[in-house]
């Protein structure tokens, strides 16, 4: 049985994503602390992905193969697509999730055997949350104050429960937690 866990780069003031004209000018992807994040990919069945990040993620990497990084391990992974817009078959080796997205989840965790990744903190992020799907929730804390940008889970409350942490010399921070659902709305 796999498992459900979310990845997401963050930075110490708890920003998902700054505001242009540099948004992610923060993000760190250098030395032990990427590795740890190639890992996480690299032991992975599939990924979890909402619409945006589906069509944003498969409007690069494709074109980025053979970097011996990011798009040599993302672009040949199973993808599973969660949309009520998008219509397949999806490129990019993706599936569309149709219907009930927590119910195909929870399928998909009983017949893989490794993890589903999901990466950002978005629509399916809280979705997955919310039916208590999500197994890690794992943030690299980026050393950076920005002061505006996009919060997590959009002010909603979620109770963390700590699994470790790990501090690399890039100056990244790995925090994971398990989370305990999000409240009825």
């Amino acid at each position: 049985m796999g498992k459900v866990v979310i990845t997401c780069a963050i930075t110490v003031d708890g920003l998902i994503e700054s505001p242009a004209p540099r948004p992610h000018g923060w993000l760190v992807l250098e030395g032990d602390s990427e590795q740890a994040q190639f890992d996480v990919f690299d032991s992975a069945a599939g990924m979890l992905l909402g619409r945006k990040n589906y069509e944003g993620l498969a409007g690069y990497w494709p074109t980025a193969a053979g970097d011996g990084r990011w798009a040599d391990r993302l672009n040949p992974m199973r993808k599973w697509v969660a949309s009520t817009t998008l219509r397949g078959p999806l490129a990019w080796n993706a599936t569309l999730l149709d219907g009930d997205v927590a119910e195909q989840v929870r399928r998909l965790k009983e017949e893989q055997d490794g993890n589903l990744v999901s990466s950002g903190l978005g629509g399916l992020a809280r979705l997955l949350v919310a039916h208590d799907l999500v197994d890690e929730l794992l943030f690299f804390v980026n050393p950076s104050i920005q002061g505006a940008g996009e919060r997590p889970f959009h002010g909603a409350r979620v109770e963390l429960e700590l699994l470790g942490s790990r501090s690399f010399d890039s100056g990244v921070a790995l925090l994971r937690y398990r989370p305990h659902g999000l409240p009825a709305r």
